[in-house]
């Protein structure tokens, strides 16, 4: 089976959707923000900190391009998009599903976005994030599903139809 790659902004539920969606869909589950932290044995923001946004870009389409994933759900970071490299191989041997969320409700989601390893420049608003990123986002997408209103096991039971008609 090909692999699902969940996209969308920081908060859209990438992580949590893509948990119960593996274990609906029988199928192994990977969060490339962890493997980026296991290899730099940092975290996100001390990535970001120490080395740059640019450096944390460069390591994340490295770190995705690096390694194999089959048979699995991949929930990838917000910036992932951003490397062209990591996208073609996601989309390679997998179906990229764009979990779409108004920056109203990421707003709400997102507690404190200093905390959360975001690769965004100092001021920029989740709104500007969204706005610069929503068009990669719907470049890279096999499948959009608007998550306004889900609850995550909506979300899950979404994606699991849109995939099986593409099947």
């Amino acid at each position: 089976m090909k692999n699902i790659v969940l996209i969308g902004m920081p908060g859209a539920g990438k992580s949590t959707i893509g948990v119960l969606l593996a274990k609906s869909m029988l199928m192994d589950f990977v969060d490339t923000d962890l493997l980026i932290q296991k290899k730099c044995a940092d975290s996100l923001c001390g990535i970001i900190a120490a080395k740059g946004i640019d450096a944390f870009l460069k390591i994340e389409n490295d770190v995705i391009c690096e390694n194999t994933f089959e048979n699995c759900v991949v929930a990838t970071g917000g910036s992932a998009v951003y490397g062209a490299e990591a996208m073609a191989k996601l989309r390679a041997n997998g179906t990229a599903v764009y979990l779409k969320l108004l920056p109203e409700e990421l707003e709400r989601r997102i507690d404190n976005i200093h905390t959360r390893g975001i690769a965004m420049k100092d001021g920029t608003t989740i709104a500007a994030l969204y706005d610069e990123r929503a068009p990669l986002y719907e470049k890279y997408a096999d499948i959009t599903v608007d998550c306004e209103g889900l609850t995550p096991e909506q979300c899950v039971e979404a994606i699991a139809e849109l995939i099986e008609k593409r099947a």
